[in-house]
């Protein structure tokens, strides 16, 4: 119940929110809420940056829950194939990225990808003239603005994100593997299956219900993407990089502050994640049926 109430209450404390204008006044309780009832959600879905950043979102979470879903797995497979030790040590190595808090591993990785001293323009200004501008179109690193256009920026944030996000799916995948009975691979190997159908014939059914949960936690989690993006963008000045957790912040906090109109995003956002599982839900009780 006390569990249920925290989460309730700042919940029902937005959605209420999001039906008024609101600024700094407002908040303090200077000065009455104004009742705008739908008007900063038909501001909202009238806009058509709205939508831009709602397709950035979607665009995002779609190829990081993909990324990281493959790369979570075969790291998992790889784990179930290890030996007791090397499995217990690859292991650790993978969760201390999984418990690095979100705004320490987004310093190091913008530090990683900084356009004077970052390892990764040191590394890339290493490579023969030749071979550099082969493949990147460019010899010279120094200087290069990885933050400065949409198209870098999401792909080191997705960078951030999947090796964040992997070893909890790496872990949840060698957990489900192990409650696989081994006779049932020796049988499938002795009819002479190989890895790939091995997988897709007799791991991926079985874990079938594991896959949707960590489908579904991934969806969430890369959706409400916002520490990351935060620090590699300095702050919200960079509007064309804006995803929908960011674009509420903004809107709440930048000056002059509009609470309410942020409060509609963070309520469209929520209402969007419920659908994501519902969906899963439905899924699971229509197999449950068969």
């Amino acid at each position: 119940m006390v569990i249920g109430a925290l989460l309730l209450w700042p919940l029902g404390q937005v959605v209420v929110m999001s039906f008024a204008k609101l600024g700094i006044r407002e908040l303090r309780g200077d000065r009455p809420w104004p009742w705008v009832g739908l008007d900063n959600y038909t501001q909202i879905l009238g806009d058509p940056f709205f939508w831009t950043v709602l397709r950035n979102t979607v665009l995002f979470a779609v190829a990081n829950v993909v990324l990281t879903m493959v790369f979570g797995t075969l790291v998992g497979l790889l784990l179930n194939r290890l030996g007791r030790r090397m499995a217990g040590f690859v292991s650790g190595a993978v969760m201390l990225a999984w418990a690095t808090p979100a705004l320490t591993g987004a310093i190091v990785w913008k530090w990683l990808f900084d356009d004077t001293s970052g390892l990764v323009t040191w590394l890339l200004n290493e490579l023969p003239d030749g071979l550099s501008e082969t493949l990147f179109g460019r010899a010279q690193w120094t200087g290069y603005g990885w933050f400065n256009s949409p198209l870098t920026f999401f792909t080191v944030l997705t960078l951030i994100v999947v090796w964040h996000s992997f070893p909890f799916i790496a872990v949840s995948v060698l957990a489900g593997l192990k409650s696989v009975p081994a006779e049932l691979y020796e049988a499938a190997r002795v009819d002479g299956a190989g890895p790939w159908r091995v997988f897709w014939s007799l791991t991926f059914p079985l874990l079938r219900p594991v896959f949707g949960v960590l489908v579904v936690l991934s969806t969430i989690w890369d959706f409400k993407v916002f520490t990351q993006q935060f620090v590699l963008a300095g702050g919200t000045q960079d509007r064309s990089t804006f995803m929908l957790a960011i674009y509420s912040y903004a809107e709440a906090f930048s000056p002059p502050p509009k609470y309410g109109l942020g409060s509609a995003i963070a309520v469209i956002l929520t209402l969007l994640l419920l659908v994501v599982t519902a969906v899963y839900v439905r899924m699971v009780l229509r197999q449950e049926d068969q």
